[in-house]
Parts: C-alpha cells; sequence; structure tokens
C-alpha cells in the first residue's frame, strides 16, 4: 500500500500548539467520532479542567472557539450540549484538520467530492469571465511548476493546491477563496491514496487536464472553463476508485 501523504501544510501543518489548540483539537475529534452525540452535554468544567490539568480560564476558552465552530452551545447554571451536526462549520480548517486526523471513510470522501463538483467549477467559470493577465499569468506559473520533473507527492500537492488557490482568487469573490479549506483537504485524502506522480500516464494526463483549465480561462470561455475542472476533479476520483479497486483483489 502507497504510503501516506504528509498533510498540506496551508491546512494541517503540525506545529507547536498551546494548552488550548490542544484541549480543542482532542475534544473536537472526540465530538466528531460521536462520542458525545448531539443534545447531550459535554462534562461538567471541573471534570474537564482535571483531565487536562488546565486553568478554568483555557477551558473557557476551549469552549468557547468550539462553540464558535458551531459544534456547542453553553449557558449559565445549564452547562454545555452539543448542537446538531448541521451547525458544525465544516468549512472551518480546524473542523477540517481535525477530521482528516480521524482518517478517511467513504462518506467523508464523497462529501468533499461533492463540494469540490459544485464549487470549483463554478469558481473556473467565474475566473474565465473576470481574470486579468496577471491572473493568466499566475496561473501559467503554476502550471509550469506542476509540469517540472522531480516531483515526489507531497511537492506535486503543493503545487497542484496553489493552482486551485490562484483560480480562486482570479474569481474575484473572497467566498471562493475561502473554499480553499476543503480543496486542500480533499487533495490531501486524494493524494494518500495514490498521486499522478506515481504513474507517468497519470501524471501527464493530470497536468494536461490542469492545462485545459488555463487555456479556457484565458480564453474567456466560461463553459469549458467549468467542464476542464470537472474533468480533473473526476481524473482523482478515477485514480482513488482504481486504487482502492486495486487494494481490495490484493485482500
Amino acid at each position: 500500500m502507497p504510503q501516506p501523504l504528509p498533510l498540506l501544510s496551508r491546512l494541517t501543518l503540525e506545529r507547536a500548539k498551546s494548552s488550548h489548540d490542544h484541549i480543542a483539537a482532542l475534544l473536537g475529534m472526540e465530538l466528531l467520532k460521536g462520542l458525545y452525540p448531539p443534545g447531550s452535554k459535554l462534562p461538567p468544567e471541573p471534570q474537564i479542567i482535571e483531565r487536562f490539568h488546565v486553568s478554568r480560564t483555557v477551558i473557557r476558552e476551549v469552549m468557547k472557539t468550539l462553540a464558535a465552530k458551531g459544534f456547542v452551545i453553553s449557558k449559565t447554571r445549564v452547562g454545555t450540549r452539543v448542537r446538531e451536526r448541521m451547525y458544525w462549520n465544516y468549512f472551518d480548517a480546524d473542523v477540517l484538520a481535525w477530521r482528516v486526523r480521524l482518517g478517511f471513510d467513504d462518506e467523508f470522501m464523497h462529501g468533499l467530492v461533492e463540494v469540490r463538483r459544485a464549487l470549483e467549477p463554478a469558481a473556473a467559470a467565474l475566473a474565465a469571465q473576470r481574470r486579468s493577465a496577471q491572473d493568466v499569468a499566475s496561473l501559467r506559473e503554476c502550471l509550469k511548476q506542476m509540469s517540472r520533473g522531480g516531483h515526489n507527492r507531497q511537492s506535486f500537492a503543493e503545487a497542484d493546491l496553489e493552482f486551485h488557490l490562484v483560480v480562486g482568487n482570479a474569481t474575484g469573490n473572497p467566498m471562493m477563496r475561502s473554499a480553499a479549506s476543503v480543496i486542500d483537504t480533499a487533495l490531501v485524502a486524494s493524494f494518500m491514496y495514490s498521486s499522478p506522480v506515481d504513474d507517468p500516464l497519470d501524471y501527464q494526463a493530470t497536468v494536461g487536464a490542469h492545462a485545459d483549465i488555463v487555456d479556457a480561462i484565458e480564453a474567456g470561455d466560461e463553459s469549458a472553463a467549468a467542464e476542464a475542472m470537472r474533468r480533473v476533479i473526476d481524473i482523482g476520483v478515477e485514480r482513488i476508485d482504481l486504487t482502492r479497486r486495486m487494494q481490495a483483489k490484493k485482500r
């Protein structure tokens, strides 16, 4: 089985974490795993303080963080209750990072693909409509970086992510750029299974499909840009499906 890809730096780079970050991550992952179901209460504050050996101030800041991400709601003399999943902010970079650390199951993978198919073709179409000469030049530079020889999985994933960030920036819509965390997570998920650099033909097809996006954006062809973006996403999905089938045969 291929070695896992180190997580991309923009989303999940391991760094020195404060007590607040560490505790928020642990509780966040426990919530994502369903240890505390929606509607239930988190353990009382004194119990959490004892568990983590930190001050009340730290724990209260952690609860504010979890509340801001939609996980919980706290009320005086009532406690901290877990909210329904519909309120959880899965677009939050921390939430996605915590989910990545729990692993990739079919439901999560399919969810990422559906979001990409909904957002990224639209972003490519907007980029074709609004791109500047500098945007096109930046995309060409990204394509050059993707095309250079000697990539490993990590370096190619970084170049791939940068390409999609530039497309988002070319839309002129900051909300599109904010979808970068989803794209980042999807690329991590995809490249943990397999990467274009594992197969020369796949590598050539992937770079070529990205070149089609740039050509369409430069030409101002919105429908062609959207279709080329869908093709890039589908190539990744096909790669994952093929890898899974091959792994299933070996079992």
